[in-house]
Order: C-alpha cells, then structure tokens, then sequence
C-alpha cells in the first residue's frame, strides 16, 4: 500500500465469505489473489498482475453486530492521518473509527463526510516499492470513483478542501440532478451527485475497468452476482454495470462494448 497524498490509493471489500469473494473477483477482474501477513487477522492481497491494488477481509463481527452489509471502500493517501482527522471534523464530517497503526504498513482511520459517505485515510510508511499506476484504461483497476452524497458542490467543497482535487465539469441529469466529476492530480477520475433513490444510503462506488463490458458482466452473472443496472451507456462511449456479489456486496464496472 502506498501513500500518494490526495488519490485513492487502495481498495478494501469487507465480506462475509472471503474465500468465496475471492474466487468470486478473480473469475470476473482476472485478480491474482495473495495471502497477506496481518499477524492479528486473516487478510487477501488483491493484485492486477505484479500490482497490488486492495485487499480483502471478513466482516468484523461488530460491523455485523451493526447491521452494516458486506461493502468495499476505498483509503485516500494523506500528509498526515491525525491532522486530516481534525480537518474531517472541522469541515463537517465524522470520524468513525479513530487513527490507528498498521504495524510495518502505515496508520489510517475510517471517516464520513458530512452526508454521511464513509471512506478512509491512510499514511504510508513508505512507497518506494510501489510501482507506478498504469495509465487509466487498464482492465482490473479502479477507473472511476464516484460519489452518491449530498448536494455535488457543497461535497466538492469539501473534498477539495480536503485533498485539492479540482472541478473537471458539471452536467444536468434532469430529476438526478447535477453530476460533477473532478480530476486527482490533473487526472479525471470520478464523479459527484446526489444519492439516488434506489441507494440505501450515501456511499462511494468504485468501478473497475474492464475490456470488454458485455464478456465481464456475463462472467458476473454466471458466477452468482445480481445485476443492479447496465449495461449502460455513459458520456465518452464507455458502459457501465451495477451488480451485487454472491455475498451482498455493491461493486460496478465500467469499459466499451466490443460487439
């Protein structure tokens, strides 16, 4: 895991079955799978190629004891983890679960927005053996994050307060609202609206590229998912799908059509 202050620099699925979820995302992403070395819990490196990009662990029993659902969630590299912590707070949103170590990996804590969006941030001890991301379109990596919120502006004001990501445009999707999408570090790289009607709540989706949109959602579909929305079509001629893993968890997709 590495740090790279202001980009998301690591995905996690927390699921019920995580032998299960991990046959589940290799046959669908082509995800090589890596036992991690968490001394206190099991802990499933996941990799695109020599590329590790997330992880993946059982739900902890008091998350459950919550009725919190299977879920993946993403960690955004900062400066420091205590001092964006306080920031979090001062600009409205909450922490969830207080700054803590990673022994030989980093420190993080679990935040919210202030709609309500849980997300995590993360200090690295050190990057110097992390390769460099591919460029965007590379099948297996997260390619857009997106966030279902509250009002788009006032959460990229936030954001951007947060980690200096900048406004990329603005679109009017009618009775969905505005659809703001912003660029990390010069790159566009996800979107903002408010939380649709079919979303239990506010949260961030991740999309993970793929080549081919229909190949990929039919191996979803053949391996247990339930498909939530798409294949649809998005501005830039790419499509997307929605889904729900045999173990409950929201995930998506985006890539072109081939046929």
């Amino acid at each position: 895991m590495a740090s790279g202050p202001g980009k998301f620099v690591w995905y996690e699925l927390l699921t019920t079955d995580p032998k299960a979820a991990e046959a589940f995302y290799s046959k669908v992403f082509g995800w090589r799978m890596d036992a991690g070395k968490a001394a206190d819990m099991p802990y499933t490196h996941i990799n695109v190629g020599d590329h590790p990009i997330g992880g993946i662990m059982e739900l902890p029993a008091e998350l459950k004891a919550h009725g919190v659902p299977p879920n993946w969630s993403g960690y955004v590299g900062v400066d420091d983890v205590d001092a964006t912590a306080k920031k979090i707070v001062a600009a409205g949103g909450k922490i969830q679960r207080p700054a803590e170590d990673i022994p030989n990996v980093g420190r993080f804590a679990v935040v919210a927005d202030p709609a309500g969006a849980v997300f995590l941030i993360f200090k690295g001890m050190s990057n110097d053996n992390m390769p460099p991301r591919p460029p965007m379109g590379t099948p297996g990596f997260v390619d857009w994050n997106e966030l279902y919120g509250g009002d788009p502006e006032a959460s990229f004001k936030f954001y951007s307060g947060l980690f200096g990501w900048t406004k990329n445009q603005s679109m009017d999707m009618g009775e969905m609202g505005v659809y703001l999408t912003f660029d990390i570090a010069g790159v566009w790289s996800g979107g903002m609206m408010k939380t649709p009607p079919q979303m239990p709540m506010p949260c961030w989706v991740y999309y993970v590229f793929v080549d081919d949109i229909d190949a990929a959602h039919k191996r979803a579909t053949d391996n247990g998912a339930t498909t939530v929305m798409g294949p649809m079509e998005v501005p830039g001629g790419q499509w997307i799908v929605q889904a729900i893993d045999p173990q409950k968890a929201f995930f998506a997709m985006v890539g072109p059509k081939k046929k």
